[in-house]
């Protein structure tokens, strides 16, 4: 996997997921630029991946106005001559049920994860449509997303509409050999910690203690278990993928389908009220779709121990 001569932004990458793909694009070759909000967190991150040998600079700004993309892909070309590659990561929380939620945390997580990835994308996608070398749009989305959640309303109409906005894309981009694809992950990072199912984890793995059930029945795993995904789809041996959710966490790997029509029913002249009344049930009953993820119960000998290792 050569990245050599690639350059890449990946946007909320001073710490977490961000940082770890940054740090594998780069160690496959490529030159990035990393962005956060913090200046000390892009820093580090700029540190991190030069002090392994490889070529980094920061933008420190919000994703989200067209003022910060622009900013971005500048930066890509005036430092290195060139872009390639998009990962837009940047994200923040704002949980609460709807009826708590404010309209300032709606706003602030659509205005971060959706429009941010809007206004990155297009602008990424118009200098790669310019250069003509075709490139990768890889866009950060969440089981949220594809499945909903308790308390996460903002997050997921974001989420959702990240992966709607990647298959509009795939479409719009492939004449210019350009893909676009969605990165479904899940890893231990300060935003899962927030959450105990999964902090019980992520604790037990910062102790040293093995995790299986967690890595394998979960696909819960460390931000690096997903940042192989990262490089791959970024890479040229990626080509002909695009327009696609793709999972990742801890040892599993998976491809998420597109919603599609599970069961179809013809009735002449339309349907009625008084008809979806008396046949609905008989007709989709059976085949109606489940929401939220679903979070099995760890077998006794695999819940950790919280005092474990203390």
């Amino acid at each position: 996997m050569d990245l050599s001569g690639k350059v890449a932004i990946v946007t909320g990458s001073g710490r977490g997921l961000g940082l770890a793909y940054a740090r594998e694009l780069a160690r496959h070759g490529a030159s990035l630029v990393v962005n956060d909000v913090d200046q000390e967190a892009a820093d580090e991150a700029v540190a991190a991946i030069t002090d392994d040998g490889g070529k980094a600079v920061a933008v420190v700004a919000p994703v989200g106005p067209t003022e910060t993309a622009k900013s971005l892909v500048t930066t890509a070309v005036e430092t290195y001559g060139r872009l390639d590659i998009l990962v837009t990561n940047a994200g923040v929380l704002r949980d609460t049920v709807l009826w708590k939620m404010s309209d300032e945390d709606f706003d602030t997580v659509i205005g971060v994860h959706l429009r941010g990835t809007f206004t990155c994308v297009r602008e990424a996608a118009t200098y790669l449509r310019g250069q003509g070398e075709g490139g990768r749009i890889i866009c950060i989305g969440s089981p949220t997303g594809q499945r909903g959640n308790f308390g996460q309303t903002n997050y997921a109409a974001a989420k959702a509409g990240i992966v709607g906005m990647v298959r509009t894309w795939a479409l719009e981009l492939a004449r210019a050999n350009i893909t676009a694809n969605a990165v479904i992950p899940v890893a231990a990072t300060a935003m899962t910690d927030t959450v105990p199912y999964f902090k019980q984890f992520s604790d037990a793995a910062e102790r040293g203690e093995p995790v299986p059930f967690a890595r394998r029945v979960l696909g819960f795993g460390t931000p690096q278990d997903v940042a192989g995904l990262i490089a791959y789809l970024a890479s040229d041996a990626a080509a002909g993928i695009s327009g696609q959710a793709i999972g990742a966490g801890g040892d599993r790997l998976t491809l998420w389908s597109h919603p599609e029509e599970v069961v179809t029913a013809f009735r002449d002249g339309g349907w009625a009220a008084s008809d979806l009344e008396s046949d609905f049930a008989s007709t989709f009953g059976q085949s109606l779709q489940s929401v939220g993820q679903p979070m099995p119960e760890p077998p006794a000998d695999a819940a950790p121990s919280p005092e474990a290792g203390s």
